[in-house]
């Protein structure tokens, strides 16, 4: 029973028209905690989200939804729940990390980590919210790493806008397109890769920057 409630979770965005018909107003409170969940707990970085608001407003175009009131419900869901995580990571991360892997994560590392965040964090924490999994653990270090709060909830409420408009705007202009709806899987992971591409090049700094043993002044 619980693998299959899963299953329906992951694929929830393949369901979502016959859930509005069947839910009516309740599916924007369960869109909401989608977005919310996926975003603000490590562990459930396997819920949709691109593919869930492309489907949303896919079905805004059709009708069946409400477009602004799902740009707002949703780009609360998506910052507030990385605002979450963020404090999760902050508050619980470390002392959890240092404590059963004293060797492996030491204190220096947590310190370096968030020199490095201060420096070069919110560009991560932008274009982190474009790539599935990356974005669940994202705020998280974030807070691990004491990046600043104030800082975060900046490039967060950047972040949190650009993916939710982009997503649902995307669904809402171009879901209708016979083309699209036939290649949509390929249409999704497009926007995917190419979000990879600009985390890649971030990574390659993270990597410059531990080569180099020094901290960002």
């Amino acid at each position: 029973m619980i693998p299959g409630f899963i299953d329906f979770l992951v694929h929830i965005d393949a369901h979502l028209a016959s859930l509005v018909l069947a839910y009516g107003l309740w599916i924007y409170l369960i869109l909401f905690l989608i977005i919310f969940i996926e975003t603000g707990l490590v562990v459930t970085p396997f819920l949709p989200g691109d593919s869930l608001l492309f489907v949303a407003g896919a079905l805004a175009a059709g009708g069946m939804l409400d477009i602004l009131a799902l740009c707002i419900l949703l780009s609360i869901a998506a910052i507030g729940g990385d605002s979450v995580n963020y404090w999760i990571g902050k508050y619980c991360g470390v002392d959890q990390l240092h404590c059963r892997y004293p060797r492996l994560f030491k204190k220096e590392y947590f310190d370096m980590t968030g020199r490095f965040y201060e420096k070069y964090g919110g560009k991560t924490i932008v274009i982190a919210r474009f790539v599935p999994y990356i974005r669940t653990f994202a705020p998280f270090m974030a807070g691990v790493g004491r990046m600043s709060y104030p800082k975060f909830l900046t490039y967060n409420v950047l972040g949190g806008l650009a993916w939710i408009l982009s997503f649902l705007l995307a669904g809402y202009f171009f879901g209708g397109i016979p083309l699209v709806k036939e290649h949509f899987d390929l249409v999704v992971w497009a926007i995917i890769i190419i979000s990879l591409v600009a985390v890649v090049s971030i990574l390659a700094g993270v990597i410059q920057f531990a080569r180099a043993g020094k901290s960002p002044e």
